[in-house]
């Protein structure tokens, strides 16, 4: 496995909404994307400056606020299983002033996703960053989901090291571990991808769709 290293500039991005819902989380413990890898989606978005950017793992709406704020004529259709988040993201979206621009959806993240397959939609951008066992299972229709030459932008899939370096893996993570190394593999090795791992924050996967 080839881990890469990149040196990024460093954004200005931290506006008082997101400052706002970076306390929320951190005083009720709810994980946020991590500082470097935020600054690394951020210079993705600008580079290729998507229009249509579908997420799976809302949360309570950091990330896709950060998307939004940073490509403003986009829009987001994002999912998430938890009804608690999926409040509370909508009411961060509604302060930040992008309600309009947001599709949320409340369910499981695979459902949701052969629905929107089945309805032949397409994305120029993916951020997934939902159950990392699962990212392999819904590989195939984030295939059918991205458009070609759309990106597919994938957090944590390094897990703590666990995936790629020596560290011990504890019985009950073994199985998201195994399920990383599938995904990874997969789109490194299948033609429909042109992909780079990234060792910023927890591990990023960044890939290209180059075949249909």
């Amino acid at each position: 496995m080839n881990i890469e290293t990149i040196t990024l500039p460093k954004y200005t991005w931290k506006t008082p909404i997101l400052e706002h819902i970076e306390r929320y989380a951190r005083d009720r413990f709810i994980p946020v994307l991590l500082e470097d890898t935020a600054n690394f989606l951020i210079h993705c978005l600008k580079q290729y400056n998507p229009q249509s950017i579908l997420e799976i793992g809302t949360a309570i709406g950091y990330s896709g606020t950060i998307m939004l704020q940073t490509c403003p004529t986009a829009t987001l259709t994002t999912m998430e299983l938890e009804q608690d988040s999926y409040d509370i993201a909508k009411q961060h979206f509604q302060e930040f002033g992008v309600l309009d621009k947001v599709h949320q959806y409340l369910g499981d993240a695979y459902i949701v996703l052969q629905q929107l397959a089945q309805q032949q939609k397409k994305f120029d951008f993916i951020f997934l960053d939902g159950p990392k066992g699962q990212y392999i299972k819904y590989l195939p229709l984030l295939e059918k989901l991205l458009k070609k030459g759309g990106i597919l932008f994938a957090d944590n899939v390094l897990f703590k090291h666990m995936v790629d370096g020596p560290e011990f893996v504890p019985h009950k993570k073994r199985t998201i571990v195994v399920n990383l190394r599938k995904y990874l593999n997969e789109i490194v090795t299948q033609p429909t991808w042109q992909s780079h791992i990234y060792a910023i924050g927890d591990g990023v996967a960044v890939s290209q769709k180059i075949k249909e």
